[in-house]
């Protein structure tokens, strides 16, 4: 070998242990820790007893709240408020996984909620259902959620415990009186009388022998129950953490739940054999319940295909002979225990209630009933959280059962009801890019109509709290699906009147909300609706030019011809019309200019002059100016403030109505009371409101006359737009910049919604 050949091998030598030195340091050893003494495990417990005393219930409330985090309520001060509040169930479901899920506003708080629960009372066994339709995405929940709450588990935050016990062989008498000096003794196990060799059993150099608990029982339950209160009242600081352990329900379990009847029978052996308790308590360890769900130790998961388990009753044949060996009797502890004590403080979950899973749920009847299963003739205690998946149609699988009815608690998780985990659905399918192929609002447009499939035809809550739906046409639909989107979605349009806002209340927000239990479960399901966005997407995306309401309407008024039903009558058009209206909204806010100085002036004269008689000469109190109040003047101000179409007797009544306000409350309270500032009062700002409102009605009549703008608008960022009338020129350029500054419209995405706005004279249909 050369010298290169052997400075090359070199090389690659310590790059390959610096790279096995850097794996180590990496990786995280699963298990690391070991076992640790009672006592030890005691000093954990009283500087972290919240932490550390925990059932299954509250753990899993406790990673929901850790991934999930508090809600986002968007609306604080709403007296109202139901609690219905914006979860970002994020970390929960999509973060890390491998196909994520996407938590509708409506599930996560029905799952949050849940969760919360579990936590609040004392937990009594049930199994948790979770139904849904064919592609609501109901195993990824599960999946997701398990995978989730196996890496919480094994995390320090979310560390849980279970009895170890370390059977020292020299305190319970070495090797025996039946040794002979050869090693060999004679034993009687299971009534045969043989020889037995004693490494059989141990190893020269053990100790001890190791059992930790088949159950994963909590170490604080080896305390008997008759001094438990007492101990934890000695062992925990007072706090607000140790009136919750004395008070509350959630810890009732830490002194009323028994051990295992395996570590009960080694606790009996072990006190008739040693002379103090300490010497027992010496004997217990507290190790880390570690959740692997492939291996099924605290998370077992059973699909309908699974075949039964061959064994129902586990044992260790060994352990058993140094149990016997070691207490010097072969009935006081029997090593029996089932496969649901792999679960026990942990998730047994069934994916679907049908085939080999509808036994597995009947089996767990008794289980989940009562809390215990019969193992031989021992009584095995089963503190699980049960968990399963269920298609609607196979609740007759169960419906037979009727004594088990309480112990089921049923969790909706439909088809996505809010629009915008809707779209967040096609951005993480399509990329987040496709939003730059879209008009403004179109995209959102596209899942309102997927959602209104799901959504059931009639209300009752929503026609009881808006009874005419129709004073309403130009934002919404006639069956009010898009106002209940908007709910769903947590959003209070703005829309909404006064009065109906006064009429929001609780009462009325919690029915709407309660309809969705009954909703989500027919119309276009989660494949469907990545499917057909498929379609629509491939057909319309262009560089050239954007995906615009006129594409969405071309589209699915095709797919209504081809699946009709789906989408409800007259849906579409409503859409439309409430996009129309919105847009026009919003390119005539772009473009209207307003001098706040002479608006002001003019509202400020307006409320003083209203209590003199035409003819009158006055000098304003609030600007000083001079003013001729004649009828000429008060009509100049008042079509600003009631509309070019305001008729005599209509600006009469309405005048007096001002004159009326100002001198009874205004200036009397607000003004000389209060001490506020003119611009302050509630007069002045209602006045203020209108004028701008009718402003804005007739900001675009200048230029829909002139054919010139629509050419401008499209010559925009050309050589063409600067042989344009300087003034066209610039109201465009204001137009656009306004346009992408207050509605977030791209360069190309403002040009196409002027277009629209003018090619569809949309001015003159909501004139």
């Amino acid at each position: 070998m050369t010298m290169e050949e052997k400075k090359e091998n070199i090389d690659i030598n310590e790059v390959i242990k610096k790279a096995v030195a850097e794996l180590n340091e990496n990786i995280d050893a699963y298990p690391r820790s070991k076992p640790i003494p009672f006592n030890r495990f005691l000093e954990h417990v009283s500087e972290n007893p919240q932490g550390i005393v925990r059932s299954i219930f509250q753990v899993f409330h406790d990673m929901v709240s850790t991934f999930v985090g508090e809600g986002l309520e968007e609306y604080p001060e709403d007296p109202e408020s139901i609690g219905f509040v914006f979860y970002d169930c994020y970390q929960l479901f999509v973060e890390g996984t491998d196909r994520p899920f996407f938590a509708d506003r409506l599930f996560a708080n029905r799952f949050v909620n849940l969760s919360k629960s579990m936590r609040k009372g004392a937990q009594q066994n049930k199994i948790y259902i979770f139904e849904g339709p064919p592609g609501c995405g109901k195993s990824t929940f599960l999946n997701n959620l398990l995978h989730k709450f196996e890496q919480y588990a094994n995390t320090d935050q979310g560390a849980r415990y279970e009895i170890v016990w370390r059977l020292n062989r020299d305190s319970l008498g070495g090797v025996g009186k039946d040794s002979d000096p050869s090693g060999h003794f004679k034993a009687g196990v299971g009534g045969r009388d043989e020889e037995i060799n004693k490494a059989t059993y141990f190893q020269e150099t053990d100790e001890y022998v190791e059992i930790p608990c088949p159950s994963h029982d909590h170490p604080i339950l080896m305390i008997p129950k008759s001094y438990r209160r007492a101990f934890f009242d000695n062992l925990i600081k007072n706090n607000e953490f140790k009136y919750k352990l004395f008070t509350d329900k959630e810890y009732e379990w830490v002194f009323s739940d028994k051990p295992c009847t395996i570590c009960s029978s080694i606790y009996k052996s072990l006190q008739a054999k040693l002379a103090h308790p300490s010497e027992v308590y010496d004997m217990i360890f507290a190790g880390r319940y570690h959740f692997n769900r492939r291996l099924g130790e605290g998370i077992s998961v059973f699909n309908p295909g699974d075949k039964p388990l061959r064994e129902g009753v586990i044992s260790n044949e060994m352990l058993q002979h140094r149990l016997d060996y070691l207490l010097k009797d072969s009935n006081r502890v029997r090593f029996l225990y089932s496969n649901y004590a792999r679960t026990n403080n942990g998730i047994y979950a069934l994916m679907d209630i049908k085939s080999n899973n509808k036994d597995r749920l009947i089996e767990l009847h008794n289980i989940i009933s009562e809390g215990v299963h019969k193992v031989e003739h021992i009584e095995e205690n089963v503190h699980s959280l049960f968990i399963s998946l269920m298609n609607p149609e196979d609740k007759r699988n169960i419906s037979n059962i009727h004594s088990f009815m309480d112990r089921i608690e049923y969790i909706k998780i439909p088809y996505i009801l809010d629009l915008r985990t809707e779209v967040e659905i096609y951005r993480n399918v399509f990329g987040k890019h496709i939003d730059s192929n879209f008009v403004p609002k179109v995209l959102h447009n596209f899942a309102r109509i997927i959602i209104a499939s799901r959504l059931n035809k009639r209300s009752e809550a929503l026609l009881e709290w808006i009874i005419d739906p129709k004073k309403y046409e130009l934002y919404c639909d006639v069956n009010q699906h898009l106002l209940k989107m908007e709910i769903y979605t947590g959003y209070i349009p703005t829309w909404l009147s006064e009065d109906d806002l006064k009429l929001f209340t609780a009462h009325t927000r919690k029915k709407i909300i309660a309809e969705s239990e009954f909703e989500g479960n027919k119309g276009f399901s989660g494949r469907d609706s990545i499917r057909i966005f498929s379609e629509f997407y491939s057909a319309f995306a262009s560089e050239a030019k954007l995906i615009n309401m006129s594409m969405l309407m071309t589209f699915f008024t095709k797919i209504q011809k081809d699946q009709p039903g789906y989408i409800p009558d007259g849906f579409l058009d409503s859409l439309c019309r409430m996009y129309d209206y919105n847009v026009l909204q919003e390119v005539k806010e772009s473009l209207y200019y307003y001098n706040e100085e002479i608006i002001s002036r003019d509202i400020k004269d307006y409320m003083y002059a209203v209590n003199f008689e035409p003819g009158s000469e006055i000098k304003s109190i609030y600007t000083n100016r001079k003013i001729t109040v004649s009828d000429t003047y008060f009509k100049l101000l008042e079509q600003k403030l009631l509309g070019a179409k305001a008729d005599d007797k209509a600006r009469a009544a309405f005048r007096h109505g001002i004159q009326k306000e100002y001198a009874s409350r205004t200036l009397t309270q607000e003004i000389m009371n209060d001490g506020r500032e003119i611009t302050r009062t509630d007069l002045y700002l209602s006045l203020e409101e209108r004028y701008l409102f009718h402003l804005k009605q007739k900001v675009l009549d200048p230029f829909l006359k002139n054919e010139n703008f629509r050419r401008a608008v499209k010559d925009h960022e050309t050589d063409a737009f600067k042989t344009y009338d300087k003034k066209i020129q610039e109201d465009i350029l204001f137009l656009i910049d306004n346009l992408m500054k207050k509605y977030r419209y791209t360069l190309k995405g403002a040009r196409e919604v002027c277009m629209y706005v003018v090619d569809n004279q949309l001015a003159q249909k909501y004139n």
